[in-house]
């Protein structure tokens, strides 16, 4: 009777929680997105700063305070609610999936209106008409069109019209990239052409003397604002405040501040959005059959095993060549060797990946996307190897070492044939492990426009929104990928205990 009695004094507190909790919660779950929005006090959207300006990013005045021309409608919006803006950082692939998810009450980033986007999310009425733009180096004259594209090494952002409209062509070097970078890359001679959003070839194709614009600006569509199927009514909010900002000409002084005002804009106060803009630029539909994928993954898990491989050997190589040096080399050499290590593991790969491929530029050294991604992951995982292989070498009995060396034999003989073999063996699980990590970590390389096998779905399901079913068929190959090796390790593993 006293177990019970006591088990009630304890759940009559937690039930009276619950009583004060669930009105409260079953209260908040009935107010409406705007009345949210009120007593929050805060507007929430979504946005990737990461992919620069002219939308959204950092003033260079001030890092702390965001400008762009969406931030200047959006506070406009957030005024007409009577609340502030902020933004919530998000990548850009993963903008709607995230609004679904209520990680804020809509997503604004040059988002184009496209039917799939339809089937899941609300649009406002487009703010911005836009078309695409060819930038090329100054002295290229081989490519005067969209149509001297095949065979070209062509920079776009994932998941965008100008992606599928490259898709469409067929036989373009596409390379992916999630911000503005690809300009750089141009000038710098890593991709043959640019075909990005207008807006972003004025902000930074444009002013740039290296570069110049080809041909006139290709297809054309709408961005919209993106918002909840079931918050109708912030929508109507929203296009009132865009109507005003059409008839009274302040979304225009906006744009001519931004220096994007076109003959585009026009098309914005003659009519909305028909229903299949932008579709005949689609070539990756969200109702073809999940098969239909495969080609492309098969693709990126080809380049991800090609990557891996070739970064685990360089790793491996210079792993075991930062051990030796640590054991057998004069102290200031071991040191430098030591230092390599520490650094090298006490950094984010990211980083480093960054420094490689955006960082040697400045000093004259510009590496290809193939040739940054595997130094990186080879330099990077190598220090990692060094630490497995130091393991394996102190584990080896120094008697034995001893034996060898009272017996005549020279210390790299008595490397090769006593320690090595040994250390090797007990090294091998850990190295094995680093090797299946290896695989994962290559998705990191899609920073710096490898597109792998991660990155491949990345555009895919950004394309057509089903992160689900091709998020499972990407695990899959991941597995398919790193579960042979381990079973070779295993029998590596075994053959060795037998002497074999």
């Amino acid at each position: 009777m006293f177990m019970y009695g006591s088990s009630f004094r304890l759940l009559l507190p937690v039930c009276s929680l619950l009583l004060l909790v669930v009105p409260a919660w079953a209260s908040t779950a009935d107010q409406t997105a705007i009345e949210k929005i009120k007593q929050r006090g805060v507007l929430l959207w979504g946005c990737d700063a990461e992919g620069g300006a002219p939308m959204a990013f950092p003033d260079p005045k001030d890092p702390s305070r965001l400008i762009g021309f969406e931030v200047d409608i959006v506070e406009t919006i957030a005024k007409r609610l009577g609340v502030r803006a902020q933004l919530v950082q998000t990548a850009w692939e993963s903008l709607i999936p995230a609004l679904e998810r209520g990680d804020y009450d809509m997503a604004m980033n040059g988002i184009e209106i496209l039917p799939e986007r339809e089937k899941r999310v609300l649009f406002s009425r487009p703010y911005y008409s836009y078309t695409l733009q060819l930038v090329v180096r100054k002295d290229e004259d081989r490519i005067r069109s969209i149509h001297d594209l095949p065979g070209k090494k062509v920079g776009t952002l994932a998941g965008a019209v100008a992606h599928d409209m490259l898709t469409k062509i067929g036989g373009v070097d596409i390379r992916s990239y999630s911000a503005a970078w690809p300009y750089e890359d141009l000038a710098l001679g890593r991709l043959d052409a640019v075909f990005l959003d207008t807006p972003i070839a004025v902000y930074y194709g444009k002013p740039d003397p290296r570069l110049k614009y080809v041909g006139p600006p290709e297809g054309g569509g709408f961005y919209g604002i993106a918002i909840r199927k079931a918050d109708a009514e912030l929508k109507q909010v929203v296009d009132s405040v865009i109507d005003t900002l059409l008839r009274t000409g302040e979304l225009k002084r906006i744009y001519e501040k931004w220096g994007l005002w076109d003959e585009a804009q026009t098309r914005l106060i003659a009519q909305a959005v028909s229903p299949d803009v932008g579709q005949q630029f689609r070539t990756a539909s969200a109702d073809a059959p999940l098969y239909s994928f495969l080609p492309l993954l098969l693709r990126g898990a080809g380049i991800t095993i090609m990557l891996s491989v070739v970064s685990m050997a360089l790793a491996t190589a210079l792993g075991l060549l930062l051990a030796v040096t640590r054991f057998y080399s004069p102290p200031v050499i071991g040191g430098i060797a030591t230092a390599y290590v520490e650094v090298y593991r006490g950094t984010p790969l990211l980083i480093q990946l960054f420094i490689i491929y955006y960082g040697l530029p400045n000093i004259g050294i510009a590496l290809s996307p193939l040739a940054a991604a595997i130094i990186g992951l080879g330099m990077n995982y190598a220090a990692y190897e060094a630490e497995v292989y130091r393991a394996g070498i102190e584990a080896v009995p120094p008697g034995q070492v001893e034996a060898a060396l009272s017996l005549g034999m020279s210390r790299s003989l008595t490397f090769q044939t006593i320690i090595f073999p040994q250390a090797f063996r007990i090294s091998l699980p850990a190295v094995t492990n680093d090797f299946i990590a290896l695989f994962k970590d290559s998705s990191i390389v899609s920073v710096i426009a490898m597109v792998e096998l991660t990155k491949t779905y990345a555009i895919l399901a950004a394309t057509t929104l089903r992160y689900f079913e091709l998020g499972l068929v990407v695990a899959v190959l991941y597995f398919g990928m790193s579960y042979p090796l381990s079973i070779l390790a295993r029998r590596i593993e075994w053959r060795m205990r037998r002497g074999k």
